[in-house]
């Protein structure tokens, strides 16, 4: 069911989606949470897709803040609210607002969203693109126990991880530290297999990729030991070697799905690390709304810590000067 409403308020669009409920014969209210998406238009179809395929693991009310300020005197201040209620249907496990906030009112987001959270229901605010410097100081990160930001969608990522460092606050998280969830469970239980002590390990990378550097913090914060950076032709991270005084323990994924896990004294394992999509990061988020303990220690070792060094893999390295 669908609902379009021009120059409408917030209390027109709570009774529209009372109306919906009552069309649709299901009255009771069962999503778990309201999950705020801040966007612009440009982008705010990919994560309203990504959002609706992360509902049918979590029934959610959704709404997607789309700001559109205007670019002449006239447009911005002319203030009006536009909005598209969509409810049930096959891919949609919950509620959405398409919430189109023009001139002056764009400034004025919390006032909107905050008549249309579900009582008494945890707030989620993901910002896929343009996050704000500080999430838990922005007036729509007040109102959420997870803000959910992307790293990898900024200018430059590895120094957006060292501000996001400095503003952390509980409640903060990154998708870039969500994609990398896989390769912490399959070093954990590789560790756990092997009792000896780990001398040295390196993370093998694109340059510019938040989720290696993490996963390079989070190493070296938990091992107490250095971890080399090396930069390789990718997709995303493309190795981790951990060197033991039995030997060297390797995760290799070169072609971005499948993996070798190479464990001195067993024989090699084939693991599934596929690039997941960012409806699959998002679902994950949602599965926990307490703080992410291990991401705030791992975004915050940078800072407490000399720089990572960083070498380049002998493939990547060969590359460079074969075109210089």
């Amino acid at each position: 069911m669908k609902i379009d409403l021009t120059d409408t308020t917030s209390s027109q669009i709570n009774a529209a989606l009372v109306e919906a409920r009552r069309a649709s014969g299901t009255p009771a209210v069962g999503m778990v949470l309201t999950l705020v998406i801040v966007t612009d238009e440009g982008n705010h179809y990919d994560a309203f897709k990504a959002a609706t395929e992360a509902s049918k693991e979590h029934p959610s009310r959704i709404l997607v803040v789309v700001r559109r300020p205007g670019r002449s005197p006239r447009d911005r201040a002319a203030a009006r609210l536009d909005a598209e209620v969509r409810f049930g249907g096959g891919t949609i496990a919950g509620e959405t607002v398409l919430l189109r906030l023009h001139g002056e009112l764009a400034a004025h987001a919390y006032s909107v969203v905050l008549p249309l959270l579900l009582p008494d229901a945890p707030v989620v605010v993901w910002w896929p693109e343009d996050a704000p410097d500080h999430p838990a100081a922005d007036l729509l990160g007040t109102l959420a126990q997870r803000r959910i930001t992307d790293a990898a969608a900024t200018e430059d990522p590895v120094a957006t991880l060292g501000t996001r460092a400095d503003v952390y606050a509980p409640g903060d998280t990154d998708l870039a530290w969500t994609r990398i969830t896989p390769w912490r469970s399959v070093l954990a239980a590789a560790l756990d297999q092997r009792h000896a002590p780990v001398r040295g390990a390196s993370v093998e990378g694109e340059e510019y990729n938040p989720s290696t550097e993490l996963l390079a913090l989070w190493l070296a914060e938990r091992l107490g030991t250095p971890v080399e950076r090396v930069v390789s032709e990718g997709p995303g991270i493309t190795a981790v070697r951990l060197h033991t005084e039995d030997g060297e323990i390797c995760l290799d994924r070169p072609d971005g799905a499948l993996a070798t896990l190479a464990v001195p004294g067993q024989p090699d394992r084939h693991v599934a690390l596929q690039r997941r999509t960012t409806a699959e990061l998002l679902a994950e988020e949602l599965r926990r709304l307490d703080p992410d303990e291990a991401y705030a220690q791992a975004v915050r070792y940078a800072a407490s810590k000399p720089a990572t060094p960083r070498t380049t893999t002998p493939r990547r390295a060969a590359k460079e000067k074969k075109a210089s």
